[in-house]
């Protein structure tokens, strides 16, 4: 008798639309846009407006047009090269640290996921030690890493990119150990009556129907690496990174306060973007799953 081959599956979902016009397209992104820069808007005039309300000295909080200008003054006593240029080099060492920091966490926390799922005991015995880890403080542990890293004679990016890792790994676990457990019962049942075999269950069923909760763990692991990345900065004694960036401007505060601002400002740069190459990546993996049919 011939082998029945193995269902497909996938949720029925509505045919896609057909392609929107340029101009309709422009219209919605103009519309998804919106709230945020109303967001934006609005702090800003919240801004200016607690310093008027307030009295609040410049040496406290200086007015926005002091940091934009600070953007555009050149560093090391006027002979180096303008703020805003060294904040984005600066803020892309930290992505880089960042982003292998990410990946290592993340197939971790992939790996460790698929381990639990396969093997229950293992995660009763190791779940409260990947639990534990994330209550230890970050400040205490970067520093321990960096140097126990830096005797082994590892270079100063390998710390970084490990601190990164360690804050990295354990939404991913979670998230994706959630998502391979998601499969109904109903679902399992069928692919077992048509002889699957659990690698042929995890790769149709189980590994698609995990992606939404895999991206949405990716998302808190995205700007969770790029706070590892800045505090690995701290104690590494980097020449370059926004953690670098943050302690120098910290300690010319008394003298130029604006100065700290512009790091912070290159420390959400760093991590806005890190979040929105995410969710596209959600957005064109799991989105074109959902017009598929899958």
């Amino acid at each position: 008798m011939a082998e029945k081959p193995l269902p497909s599956l996938q949720r029925i979902t509505p045919a896609a639309p057909a392609s929107a016009t340029p101009g309709a397209s422009l219209r919605a992104a103009v519309r998804r846009s919106l709230p945020v820069a109303g967001v934006i808007v609005t702090l800003l005039i919240a801004w200016e407006a607690s310093k008027l309300a307030f009295g609040i000295s410049d040496q406290r909080l200086p007015h926005l047009g002091a940091i934009i200008e600070v953007m555009f003054t050149r560093t090391q006593g006027g002979t180096g090269n303008i703020l805003l240029a060294q904040m984005l080099l600066n803020a892309w060492s930290t992505f880089q640290v960042a982003l292998g920091g990410f990946l290592l966490g993340g197939m971790l926390g992939f790996g460790l996921a698929v381990l639990f799922m396969q093997l229950p005991m293992l995660e009763r015995g190791l779940m409260p030690y990947v639990i534990g880890s994330q209550t230890v403080p970050i400040l205490a542990i970067a520093p321990m890493v960096v140097v126990g890293l830096g005797r082994m004679g590892a270079p100063s990016w390998a710390a970084k990119i490990t601190v990164a890792a360690y804050l990295t790994f354990f939404p991913v676990t979670i998230g994706m150990l959630r998502g391979l457990r998601a499969a109904s019962p109903m679902s399992l049942d069928l692919m077992r009556s048509y002889a699957a075999s659990p690698a042929q269950i995890f790769w149709r069923l189980r590994l698609p129907n995990s992606l939404p909760y895999l991206f949405t763990s990716l998302k808190v692991a995205a700007s969770a690496s790029v706070i590892g990345a800045i505090v690995a900065e701290l104690p590494a004694g980097a020449r370059e990174g926004v953690g670098m960036m943050i302690l120098n401007a910290a300690q010319s505060y008394n003298s130029r306060p604006p100065a700290l601002y512009v790091a912070i400002l290159a420390a959400s740069l760093v991590g806005v973007t890190f979040y929105g190459m995410v969710a596209l990546a959600e957005r064109l993996i799991v989105g074109s799953q959902r017009t598929n049919g899958g």
